[in-house]
């Protein structure tokens, strides 16, 4: 399957790249990253023919993305631009009768729904509502548009806005707090709550469908419409939404609710049984069964999601393959209902499976890559994205038993033609415990097999997380590869997509396992391809990957010749106090400060300090609330006072990542500059 999709994707290429000298291509770059347009949200009509997408390209005069609506057929013969406005288009969804789509846009000066028809014409806007819209939903019958919008409990839109307009307006600044949380992830919190809304498809009045509760759907940070699922009927709504109180902070419990449009009950809770989190509600077809993911874990947020099934409205629920020891990230359905389509982490890929909705049985339809997205099309086939290492998203499709694998855009083609990247390839190894570690290298662009490189040797965060075969658009190796560094990448003990024990391991054990794990594939790399240069390789790494980078420079302080620590944790005692989501470090730290101390001291980087010598730049974002800014203050108040050569680079206006896209070229340059200063001398 790997070299099918490479051989597909080189075709793809040729066929659409401008004729020019060898000489015009260039190594890739940053600037490249930011060139390629972002492929997102393929919907597919309901009759199986059409998918609109949204398609993000990068302003830099504005420094900001924007983007549009795209549509093309099911066999990628056509390809046309729907929507080209200032402002942004997105979150697409079909009418019923496949003849209109439904969207958000900014347009008016606020995210509102408007729509348009698919073959062209002007957008005509549905709402001029108060505050934000998001997350759009059409129901089955077409009558009715679900969306979220932020509003104070017990206060409709209106009661929002003017609460919030007289708040502005208001001489003093301060906040009450009575409970946690204070702020979460970029944004201090105001008490408002993302409530789910539903509305006549034709515009009309917004109606909360969850007045007065004070809990989120979608769930935040990261929630969207996959959250939200309306019955086959069309007269309800199931929706993912935390209610946890006082302990919303320390609590992963995420539950199912289902509430009747016509405002008859209250909604009710589906799954209060599980603690753990319950998502992504998906209704077969014939409205007869609905499946979910579900963790069984209390408190654990990377706990394996179980594809759940439930008859319905109140027959009994199974877990469906049981004994797939892997945790989808979406869920869909065939058209006939006898076979759900998802998507989960597997050996460095992000694959495609079909699952048997009786059996469990589970097929792979497309191993390599990074798939996402995926829906049923016409002529039994299954449409999706996916992107690797050596290419952003495209979509594709491939018959629904497998094969017959087949590109439909190719919007990227001339732009990767143009960029020349490394060729990457996965290896493995015995690491800890003489278990086997998978990573990658990617070798520089222009490579030579009697040359030696520098390493530019990349550190996932998460913990729970995986440098894949994915085309990153923050932390990419094709930007050090461009710039004539071989990169290494490993997937250590606590990584996914590996079975949940490997995942499960660096509970506890932070700077345990993953640190030999990263020790012992360095060395197999290196002696494994003579061309990486062992006497010239720098560590790079950003949140968890962060954290191990200052632990790095106490526990393996003769490893490198530098550094890069982005977002990193010094303190992790202090950490706990200082982050939002707290069921994160009691987990993985076997409880709080108070009651365990010793698992937040025993691999505590601030320890070590005493031994750091290697040169290291500092990099942190003013609007990290997970990491937060005074720990990259405090390790470069460490390099500095020791006198070990250090830049601290700080972005006031970003979070825990860097998505400006000035910002993000200021970012490239400083890292690669840093690393080019102390390995390419």
């Amino acid at each position: 399957m790997k070299k099918m999709i490479a051989l597909l994707l080189f075709l793809a290429v040729c066929a659409v790249m401008p004729a020019r000298a060898a000489d015009e291509s260039h190594p890739f770059s940053v600037h490249d990253m930011l060139a390629m347009e972002r492929i997102s949200e393929p919907a597919v009509s309901p009759d199986g023919h059409w998918i609109v997408f949204t398609l993000r390209t990068t302003d830099l005069e504005a420094n900001r993305g924007r983007s549009d609506l795209w549509c093309t057929d099911c066999e990628g013969r056509t390809l046309r631009r729907l929507t080209s406005h200032p402002a942004a288009d997105f979150n697409p969804c079909w009418s019923p009768d496949g003849k209109t789509i439904y969207f958000l846009s900014t347009r008016s000066g606020s995210s509102q729904i408007w729509r348009i028809r698919r073959d062209g014409g002007e957008a005509e806007s549905l709402s001029g509502l108060p505050l934000d819209v998001g997350n759009l939903v059409v129901s089955p019958d077409g009558r009715n548009l679900a969306f979220s919008m932020e509003v104070f409990p017990g206060l409709d839109p209106v009661g929002t806005k003017k609460k919030l307009d007289e708040a502005a307006a208001a001489k003093a600044s301060g906040r009450i707090y009575d409970r946690l949380f204070i702020r979460h992830w970029d944004s201090w919190k105001d008490g408002r709550r993302s409530h789910v809304f539903v509305m006549p498809a034709s515009g009309g009045e917004a109606r909360d469908l969850m007045p007065g509760m004070d809990a989120d759907a979608p769930s935040k940070p990261f929630g969207g419409a996959e959250e939200f699922a309306f019955t086959a009927d069309g007269k309800g709504l199931v929706f993912a939404a935390r209610d946890a109180g006082r302990e919303e902070a320390w609590s992963t419990n995420l539950d199912l609710y289902h509430v009747a449009l016509d405002g008859t009950a209250a909604p009710r809770n589906l799954t209060a049984a599980n603690q753990a989190a319950d998502t992504q509600p998906c209704f077969s077809p014939d409205g007869r069964i609905l499946a979910y993911l579900a963790m069984e874990r209390p408190g654990y947020e990377a706990d394996r999601y179980r594809i759940m099934i439930r008859s319905w409205p109140d027959g009994g629920e199974r877990e469906l393959a049981p004994g797939w020891d892997r945790s989808p990230s979406v869920l869909c359905w065939s058209p006939n209902g006898r076979t759900l389509y998802a998507t989960a982490e597997n050996v460095g890929q992000h694959s495609l499976f079909a699952i048997d909705a009786r059996t469990g049985d589970v097929s792979t339809l497309v191993r390599d890559g990074s798939v996402s997205s995926p829906a049923p099309a016409a002529g039994g086939r299954v449409v999706f994205g996916l992107d690797h290492l050596n290419s952003p998203v495209e979509l594709w499709s491939i018959r629904a038993n497998g094969g017959d694998l087949r590109p439909l855009t190719r919007i990227n083609a001339g732009r990767v033609a143009a960029a020349r990247m490394g060729a990457a390839e996965q290896f493995n190894f015995r690491g800890w415990n003489d278990e086997t570690v998978y990573g990658y290298v990617v070798k520089p662009v222009g490579f030579d097999a009697g040359r030696k490189y520098p390493v530019a040797f990349l550190i996932h965060g998460g913990p729970q997380g995986s440098f894949g075969n994915h085309f990153h658009y923050r932390w990419n190796p094709q930007a050090y590869a461009g710039a004539g560094y071989a990169v290494v990448m490993v997937d250590f003990h606590g990584s996914t997509g590996y079975g949940q024990a490997f995942t499960d391991s660096i509970r506890g054990d932070w700077g345990g396992k993953p640190l030999v794990d990263l020790q012992k594939g360095l060395s197999a790399a290196l002696a494994r391809y003579p061309w990486l240069d062992g006497e010239r390789v720098g560590a790079l790494g950003a949140s968890y990957g962060g954290f191990m980078i200052n632990w790095i420079a106490g526990a393996w302080p003769d490893g490198f010749r530098c550094l890069v620590c982005h977002d990193g944790n010094l303190d992790e005692r202090l950490a706990y106090f200082d982050t939002e989501e707290l069921w994160f470090p009691e987990w993985d730290h076997l409880g709080t400060p108070w009651d365990n101390p010793e698992g937040y001291e025993k691999h505590n980087p601030v320890n070590l300090v005493k031994n750091w010598k290697t040169p290291m730049l500092v990099v942190h974002g003013a609007l990290d609330f997970r990491v937060v800014e005074t720990q990259g203050m405090s390790a470069f108040t460490a390099l500095q006072r020791r006198g070990i050569p250090s830049r601290f680079l700080y972005f006031p206006d970003e979070n825990h990542w860097v998505l400006k896209p000035h910002n993000s070229i200021l970012w490239h340059d400083t890292v690669i500059g840093w690393l080019d200063q102390w390995l390419k001398k």
